[in-house]
């Protein structure tokens, strides 16, 4: 079994009904099983990571001064039934904000606002991140956004079936070692039934665990969340986070659309 995933009734259930019977957590294997994708999981991955960046798309052109965070997270919530995903969960910040939480907080025309969310289809999420703002951004605001495109499409260059697990963060660390104000942050975790699984390739990011998969090589039809993330001292919280398949040749990005900044319709 997966202790880490096994309800406290269900493990008091099966003590009492198989009280001589020895258990083992087998979450190391089952994970190693479930790292590498089967085409028809790939498709699912697809379409979850497709139906979440669409019902952003939506929900920014509806977005309007006077709302509150907590508005915005129930536009995004409908948009992403209606386009048949099980809702997970919306992380949102507003303005100069760095609060991720949905709050009464009240949307002005100058806010920035970023939605990451996690939307799923048959058990398959798609947790992405795209920007928005009220209105037009200054060149300073594209030029954030700028910088941390460069970093995700830099980090996806290198990607294909055999190059190790490091192999993004070697791709990006001269343009993370750029001086910049404030926090400036690169992460890549394997995504699939849940938003942090295996490959495992970090020990030092915000969520740590064992990286056993940074120094293997990389096998085709493993799925990797990229996300860069700025928190900006003035501008804000600036990110985007991406789905990518690894291929023998490649990768292959999910839901790649709305990379900019977008605005109310």
């Amino acid at each position: 079994m997966e202790t880490g995933f096994l309800p406290a009734d269900a493990w008091a259930c099966l003590r009492t009904g198989l009280p001589a019977t020895q258990t083992v957590d087998a979450v190391t294997i089952l994970e190693e099983l479930r790292a590498v994708k089967q085409p028809w999981e790939l498709d699912l991955l697809r379409a979850a990571s497709e139906g979440v960046v669409d019902a952003m798309q939506a929900t920014f052109e509806q977005l309007r001064p006077g709302m509150t965070k907590n508005d915005a997270v129930a536009i995004l919530r409908r948009e992403e039934i209606a386009r048949g995903l099980t809702w997970e969960y919306c992380l949102i910040t507003a303005g100069q904000s760095l609060n991720r939480a949905p709050s009464t907080q009240v949307l002005e025309a100058q806010d920035i606002l970023s939605l990451d969310s996690g939307g799923n289809v048959q058990g398959y999420l798609g947790d992405l991140c795209r920007m928005g703002t009220l209105s037009a951004p200054s060149a300073e605001l594209e030029d954030a956004l700028a910088a941390i495109e460069a970093v995700q499409q830099a980090a996806r260059v290198p990607l294909r079936a055999g190059v190790a697990g490091r192999t993004p963060f070697d791709a990006v660390a001269d343009l993370l070692a750029r001086p910049r104000e404030g926090s400036f942050s690169f992460v890549v975790h394997g995504v699939g039934l849940i938003t942090h699984e295996a490959p495992r390739l970090m020990d030092d990011g915000p969520i740590p665990y064992p990286a056993p998969h940074r120094d293997r090589p990389l096998e085709a039809g493993m799925v990797l969340s990229v996300e860069t993330t700025w928190q900006h001292p003035r501008l804000g919280f600036i990110k985007l986070e991406d789905t990518v398949a690894i291929t023998e040749t490649g990768c292959a990005a999910y839901g790649d659309t709305a990379r900019g900044w977008n605005l109310p319709g």
